[in-house]
């Protein structure tokens, strides 16, 4: 018997719980109240769910997400019928046009969370994620011609990112994702998307000031090498907040160096390369075999 190659429907019934959600139905209400043109088209809550399948399953296209809705089962009855990709990429749309609604939605979302852990929020991990264009990115027309003047996509830019796993590192023409994240659950609490040029060092303040939006008070940031600068630690300590971050190998910084401006050591002991712990604002200085951040 032949049959299709579809996910289990155990996301299926989470697609479904999540439309049953307090906080989507109110904004499942919300969008319908835009509708004003009066034609028959598919119910917002199936695009509301079509998104959420789209997440859910990390799909990079709406394409293959109608594709995979049409051939299961579960997550059609889930949320109630079978939009085409014309549909969802106009709902994408319509999504963009009214961002705040979705934003309010999603602090909604945070905000009941946040009540049923207490502790959610307390350690943050702060990164950026690199987010390669649907263009053509092509510095150059053709091999040795000249310089490209119009793009597909124009709001992109050329970045540089680091190798993981089989990929190598170098240079990709995209996006960049800055997330701040709860180490505890997991979940995302601030996020800003911008070009892959830009720095990751000016979106700390950024992700912090949507946190405490968030009413979300960090105790600590944990950051890779790449965020090893004076303006974070002056942030995290403007906040009050310890920033755990490995120190870059500059001659201030390497072990037996008592200059570094963010290392204190305890007598007769040398700071390690990676091991940081920071001190909020006002504490008292701390001594430790190992280096200290201030903020």
């Amino acid at each position: 018997m032949a049959s299709t190659k579809v996910p289990p429907g155990h996301d299926a019934r989470q697609v479904a719980a999540l439309l049953r959600l307090p906080e989507i139905v109110q904004f499942i209400a919300d969008l319908d109240e835009t509708r004003w043109t009066g034609r028959p088209g598919y119910p917002i809550r199936t695009m509301v769910g079509a998104a959420l399948v789209k997440a859910i399953y990390a799909l990079p296209t709406w394409t293959r997400t109608a594709r995979l809705i049409a051939e299961h089962t579960a997550l059609r009855e889930a949320i109630g019928g079978t939009p085409s990709h014309w549909a969802c990429y106009r709902f994408a749309t319509k999504l963009r046009d009214h961002g705040d609604m979705l934003t309010a939605c999603i602090d909604r979302v945070l905000a009941t969370l946040h009540t049923a852990y207490p502790q959610m929020g307390q350690t943050i991990a702060i990164d950026g994620s690199d987010l390669p264009a649907y263009a053509n990115g092509q510095r150059y027309v053709s091999r040795g011609g000249k310089v490209r003047e119009r793009y597909s996509d124009p709001d992109a830019s050329w970045g540089h990112r680091s190798s993981i796993s089989t990929r190598s590192g170098g240079g990709y023409y995209g996006y960049k994702v800055h997330a701040a994240v709860c180490t505890t659950t997991g979940l995302p609490l601030a996020w800003q998307v911008e070009t892959a040029k830009d720095s990751e060092i000016p979106m700390v303040p950024v992700l912090v000031d949507i946190m405490h939006a968030r009413e979300f008070t960090p105790a600590v940031l944990v950051m890779d090498r790449g965020y090893d600068a004076e303006a974070v630690y002056e942030t995290a300590e403007g906040y009050g907040i310890r920033s755990v971050i490995p120190l870059r190998m500059t001659p201030a910084s390497r072990p037996g160096s008592t200059t570094h401006p963010h290392v204190t050591m305890a007598p007769g002991r040398s700071p390690g390369p990676t091991r940081n712990a920071a001190r909020p604002s006002g504490a008292a200085p701390r001594t430790s075999a190992f280096p200290h951040r201030s903020g």
